[in-house]
């Protein structure tokens, strides 16, 4: 009985470590759970310092577009083609959607808002996103419109058209303003544009007073204002400056970089004033450059940061490095 005991023995010693081995590889129960495919993204936020001042830019999503016709001046091989280059699907554009916030002093200043809901679900987190990111909208000095369509002032309201913001003022464009409230241009617009036409009036009466018009080269709210129009009769780009330091806002300057940086002359669906735009687009991209600024696109894969580089036919964007350190 020693013996076998003693062996016994020996044996369970000789197996416990490819035991504990298994047990190691083995799932327990709650951890197999937790490690269950999850259900959406991470927050979308991301923070960069210009100067003394800190740059949020926040993910509201992204929308599909066909592809034919988007491009209103190119062949449609052709910008399957530019898509291609760029390892991009060719059936349907995704167009991200990324605003920002700027503070500093005290302050914080948003730029632009996204679609606050109304354009679909899958460009609809803006709000939460703002949240992840320790943003909250009770505490908003100011609101900066590059220029008012819906993916742009849409996160000004909640879905039955309160203002989100309590306390901001809301500066626009007085070119912008001027276009959008006239009731000539409401009387002649097509059908497709008197959806925005409401949505712009009902934006401004729930902020009231606390609208503020500025001119096209204008200081507003610690940035500097520079009209591009073409996009919309008062598309606007700020730059963002402190120190040495400038960070300059495209606004919709250019759409998806794949196409229209790549491609300064092709015009884009969304363009008012398709030559106004490209000339804007061809005077922004060539100062970029030169100047070696960083820049921020609305419609740039998030987080949408990094500069221009000139090539033998148009201009590349170059995203900055991610960094975990600000």
């Amino acid at each position: 009985m020693k013996d076998i005991s003693r062996r016994a023995a020996l044996a369970a010693a000789a197996a416990a470590p490819a035991a504990a081995a298994m047990a190691q590889l083995a799932p327990m129960p709650a951890l197999a759970q937790q490690a269950a495919a999850p259900g959406g993204q991470a927050p979308g936020f991301y923070r960069i310092k210009v100067g003394d001042l800190v740059v949020t830019r926040i993910l509201d999503g992204q929308f599909q577009r066909p592809l034919q016709g988007f491009v209103r001046n190119a062949p449609q091989q052709e910008v399957e083609a530019a898509l291609r280059d760029a390892y991009m699907p060719t059936a349907a554009l995704t167009i991200p959607i990324t605003f920002m916030a700027v503070q500093g002093g005290g302050r914080t200043v948003l730029v632009d808002t996204g679609t606050g809901g109304k354009s679909g679900p899958t460009a609809a987190h803006g709000a939460r996103n703002l949240a992840a990111a320790g943003i909250d909208p009770a505490q908003v000095d100011a609101v900066v419109i590059s220029h008012f369509h819906g993916d742009h002032i849409g996160g000004l309201t909640t879905a039955d058209g309160k203002a989100v913001f309590p306390r901001a003022e809301v500066f626009v464009p007085q070119a912008e303003y001027g276009f959008w409230m006239d009731e000539g241009a409401l009387s002649r617009a097509p059908e497709a544009m008197q959806g925005n036409f409401r949505l712009v009036r009902a934006t401004m009466a729930a902020y009231g007073d606390r609208v503020r018009r500025h001119g096209a080269e204008a200081d507003v709210a610690g940035l500097r204002a520079m009209a591009a129009a073409g996009h919309t009769p008062g598309h606007t780009t700020y730059t963002v400056a402190s120190g040495n330091q400038q960070l300059v806002i495209l606004s919709d300057t250019t759409n998806h970089p794949a196409l229209f940086v790549r491609n300064p002359g092709w015009h884009a669906v969304f363009d008012m004033d398709a030559a106004q735009a490209e000339q804007s687009r061809r005077r922004l991209l060539d100062r970029v450059a030169a100047d070696r600024a960083m820049v921020v696109g609305y419609h740039f894969p998030f987080p949408g940061i990094g500069h221009i580089r000139q090539r033998e036919r148009g201009y590349e964007f170059e995203p900055a490095q991610w960094s975990s350190e600000l």
